[in-house]
């Protein structure tokens, strides 16, 4: 029986190299891929899925007003589906990449993130755990050396962003993956610092 797969990581965890290696091993056995991603993530261009070890393949992209079902008889039949960055899918396509699986008997791997620079988990990965037959967690560590599981979203000053947009898309320019401590950690000294500041500014006006 085929089962619909959630492997998730942090950020830099090597989530889309893992999904185009896969790929690969899936084509060197003479099976077909359907390479799938979100819209929303054009970040290499509408159509391409790069890793940051330079591994590149070209996918079908999904709109958040697509039906997967539909998308999928259109492109024709496939011996496996591939999904990156899952996590901007909506839960009705999750439910419909389910469906592939109970009734086409069609395997589906999904790789992205659980949560977004909040801990808030994304609709596509909520939908996920809920559904998954099988969840893999694809680990990286925190500068500290512990497992990270924060994506902290980094401003251009390089002080940690804790309010904004669920999606803002950005590589390691944007994102630090960070062990939950140090980041809250991080957190606290940023805080800390800007209200030492803001002190001091006052005096000064003084």
């Amino acid at each position: 029986m085929a089962k619909l797969y959630f492997k998730y990581g942090a950020m830099g965890s090597s989530k889309t190299a893992q999904a185009l290696i896969t790929k690969f091993n899936y084509e060197e056995r003479g099976m077909s891929v359907w390479l799938v991603k979100p819209s929303v993530d054009s970040r290499d261009g509408i159509t391409t899925l790069r890793s940051r070890i330079g591994l590149e393949a070209q996918a079908d992209v999904i709109a958040p007003e697509d039906c997967v079902i539909d998308r999928y008889r259109a492109h024709g039949r496939a011996d496996v589906i591939i999904v990156d960055e899952c996590q901007f899918m909506t839960s009705e396509q999750i439910d419909q990449l389910r469906w592939l699986v109970d009734e086409e008997n069609l395997p589906v791997l999904c790789f992205g993130l659980r949560t977004d620079f909040l801990t808030h988990l994304f609709p596509g990965s909520l939908r996920l755990f809920e559904l998954a037959d099988s969840i893999t967690e694809i680990k990286t560590i925190c500068e500290c050396g512990s497992k990270a599981t924060v994506n902290a979203r980094i401003s251009h000053t390089g002080r940690v962003i804790t309010h904004g947009a669920q999606v803002f898309l950005g590589g390691s320019d944007s994102y630090v993956a960070m062990c939950h401590a140090c980041w809250k950690k991080r957190i606290a000294k940023e805080r800390q610092e800007a209200d030492q500041l803001a002190f001091s500014d006052e005096k000064t006006e003084e």
